[in-house]
């Protein structure tokens, strides 16, 4: 039971279901067909005035100039500054602001001037003399005399009218297009507005450096006079506080430059007194021990020598009598005394060299006193002297931010004086294409315009069919909801003309009208149930008029379509689609169709290659001698031509449902069963499924359901096997997709 929802490799979803309401597209060209006179007959006029149109109407000629804008100052007029700057670019914005430029009225009064605009017929509607329509409106006041207005005034609507100006793409240069009914007049035009245009730039340039300079020099006298007065304060704010030539070569203050000198002397007097005194307190020491003579400046002093020199003879010869001679002698007592004496003479030196050390260091001291002084009165005259320096320096900052935007001014003034000319200030922009008298018209273009309304017209004509018929449609939808009987309900009429067949006996003339007597009977039958049973093998009533009284579409052909789906291999017994086949062949005209090939089944021409287009209805229609019925086999080309082509499948249906009153389509159980189920049943008015399994069957349950979502109008289910042939299982296992 699991097979029974396989899928083959080659499944597509197969095409819309079909509902009882609305248009498919398979109808759209019957519909068509069946209006192609409203289609071809307004399209024909239209071609056919257009036609006339582009060669009547006045051809247009269109003269085109292209402008570059770039930056062109030359390097004379500019800084070096600004030379070494890089311009900027022109963006988006200005260009679009250059194309207003050109379409400015200023520039447009110009142009009518020097083209002459003015009384021409194709610009000026004053030139001409005025109608008497137009006279009898102006009596009245509705209309406006064309007079009153100035003459270049009239002519701007149609001189802005027959002017374009864009940029091309995303670059700088600007396209000036100009029509006229004269060539030469369109390029003329054309070239006249680049080149005011051109020179709007340059009066505009020399305009503004012109200005500039006038303004620049009307102050820079005023400047000048600023920063003479500002100078002026500063050398008056300088000698009145004292501070001329206060500013050293150092960069310090002169008041700061002093302080700095007498803290350097009061630090050389203060280590000079430091000096001395430790001379002194080393010199006293010396003499207290009785070493006087160690001392540098005694010893170095000639009388002090002497006197060394005289001691050290005395000593000797004291020490040379002290050998023969006792202390108490008198030779020893005069050496001692020679020697006393020599050394007070050595000390009272050592004394006046300190008494000479202690007078210079009383000296130092008082220098040291006096530089102390000095350097505390300097400090308060260099505090004194900062607050004069900070109100200097601000005099001295203006007078330099002064002098500074007299300078800047300068500059510019002979900047601007050497652009106040008009060979010096070439314009922000230059024409790199100048128009050319054109030969071709650039209006009308007679085939565009042609093809262009031809193809409009067809659309709109296809377009308002197709509206109509889904307008109509849902009309009768809506008159079938109200339960109103339709036209279609009453009397069934074919779409389209008949369809030419090489099988005139295909269908009856009579089914082209009213059903036949039989059909309305069988549709007139109560259901019947789905097991057939007869002494013939089957009891088909029942079931022929369940199918007869199948719901049908509103724009369904005069043919039913049934298909009939097996779930067993009956090959050698009698089975339930042949013996439908010859009961519906007996109420009309009938076409049997094989989808697909049972198991190891022959292969001849047949559907899929009708579908394919590899074969025509003749080549694949055969005709039973026992019988008026014809069939169709299944086809040399693969199932998957089917699903590849839906469109064509639809239509084959279609033609087959328009030439027979029955189209019964069989389906056998062969591999791939399922996927063409699902492709073809949305197609049909009824679906049979011959099956003995039970009713609860999920395989039987899955086969329903996929019909019902393919759109099928309706679904029923019989048995396939006689009365006589009951010998198996009644739950025998479907085998649509046997693996």
């Amino acid at each position: 039971m699991s097979t029974i929802r396989q899928r083959s490799t080659y499944a597509v979803p197969g095409p819309e279901p079909r509902t009882e309401d609305g248009l498919g597209l398979a109808q759209l060209p019957r519909i068509l067909r069946r209006s192609i006179g409203w289609i071809v007959g307004p399209t024909l006029v239209v071609a056919l005035g257009a036609s006339v149109f582009v060669n009547v109407v006045s051809p247009r000629y269109t003269g085109e100039a292209k402008v570059l804008l770039e930056s062109r100052d030359p390097a004379f007029a500019r800084t070096a500054q600004e030379r070494g700057d890089a311009l900027a670019p022109i963006d988006e914005q200005a260009v679009a602001s250059q194309v207003q430029v050109v379409m400015s009225r200023d520039l447009a009064r110009e142009a009518i001037r020097r083209l002459k605009l003015v009384g021409n017929a194709e610009f000026d509607p004053g030139a001409g003399s005025i109608g008497a329509v137009q006279r009898v409106l102006m009596m009245l006041g509705i209309g406006a005399n064309p007079l009153d207005r100035p003459a270049e005034d009239r002519v701007l609507d149609a001189y802005f009218d027959h002017l374009l100006v864009y940029p091309a793409g995303k670059s700088r240069i600007l396209t000036i297009e100009f029509r006229a009914k004269d060539p030469k007049l369109a390029a003329e035009a054309a070239n006249t507005i680049a080149k005011l245009y051109i020179g709007s730039l340059e009066a505009d340039k020399v305009d503004t450096a012109r200005y500039a300079s006038t303004w620049l020099g009307g102050n820079i006298d005023g400047l000048r006079e600023r920063v003479a007065e500002a100078e002026a304060k500063v050398e008056a704010f300088r000698a009145r506080n004292g501070l001329v030539g206060s500013t050293g070569v150092t960069g310090r203050p002169l008041n700061a430059q002093q302080l700095g000198e007498l803290s350097s002397q009061l630090s050389a007097a203060r280590s000079l007194k430091a000096d001395l005194d430790g001379k002194v307190k080393a010199i006293k020491d010396l003499i207290k021990d009785g070493r006087a003579f160690e001392i540098p400046d005694v010893a170095n002093n000639e009388v002090i020598r002497r006197i060394v020199e005289n001691r050290i003879t005395v000593r000797a010869q004291l020490a040379l009598e002290s050998r023969t001679l006792l202390p108490a002698h008198p030779r020893i007592k005069e050496l001692n005394a020679q020697l006393e004496d020599l050394d007070a003479q050595i000390k009272a030196s050592a004394e006046r060299v300190v008494r000479t050390m202690e007078n210079d260091a009383k000296i130092a001291g008082a220098r040291v006193e006096s530089l102390q002084a000095a350097v505390d009165g300097q400090q308060d005259v260099v505090v004194r002297g900062n607050a004069s320096e900070i109100k200097l320096r601000a005099l001295e900052r203006e007078a330099k931010a002064q002098r500074e935007q007299l300078e800047s001014y300068l500059g510019r003034y002979r900047e601007a004086a050497a652009r106040d000319g008009e060979a010096a200030t070439p314009a922000d922009a230059r024409i790199v294409s100048r128009a050319v008298t054109p030969e071709v018209p650039s209006f009308p273009k007679k085939l565009p315009i042609v093809a262009f309304a031809t193809l409009l017209t067809l659309m709109l004509s296809v377009g308002g069919i197709i509206a109509s018929a889904l307008l109509a449609e849902s009309g009768r939808a809506a008159k079938d909801r109200d339960g109103e009987p339709t036209d279609d309900r009453r009397r069934r009429e074919p779409v389209l003309d008949r369809p030419s067949f090489a099988f005139p006996e295909a269908t009856p003339a009579a089914r082209w009208s009213e059903p036949s007597d039989a059909a309305a009977a069988l549709a007139r039958a109560p259901a019947a149930p789905t097991a057939l049973r007869s002494a013939d093998a089957f009891d088909l009533a029942p079931l022929v008029a369940r199918i007869a009284a199948a719901p049908r579409g509103p724009e369904a052909q005069p043919g039913r379509r049934v298909l009939v789906v097996e779930t067993e291999d009956r090959r050698g017994v009698a089975a339930l689609p042949e013996a439908l086949t010859r009961a519906l062949g007996r109420e009309g005209s009938l076409v049997a169709v094989d989808l697909n090939l049972p198991k190891d089944g022959g292969a001849r021409l047949g559907f899929s290659d009708l579908v394919a287009g590899e074969a025509a209805f003749l080549d694949v229609i055969q005709a039973r001698r026992d019988s008026g019925q014809h069939r169709i086999e299944a086809g040399l080309q693969p199932g998957t031509v089917l699903f590849d082509e839906p469109e064509a499948l639809a239509l084959t249906f279609e033609a087959m449902a328009e030439a027979y009153d029955w189209v019964l389509c069989r389906l056998h159980a062969a591999p791939g069963a399922v996927d063409l189920l699902e492709l073809v049943a949305g197609f049909m008015d009824s679906v049979v499924i011959a099956s003995n399994a039970d009713a609860e069957d999920p395989a039987l349950a899955d086969l329903y359901a996929l019909a019902e979502e393919a759109g099928a109008g309706q679904i029923l289910v019989a048995q396939d096997r006689p009365a006589a042939s009951e010998v198996q299982d009644a739950r025998a296992e479907l085998r649509l997709n046997a693996a």
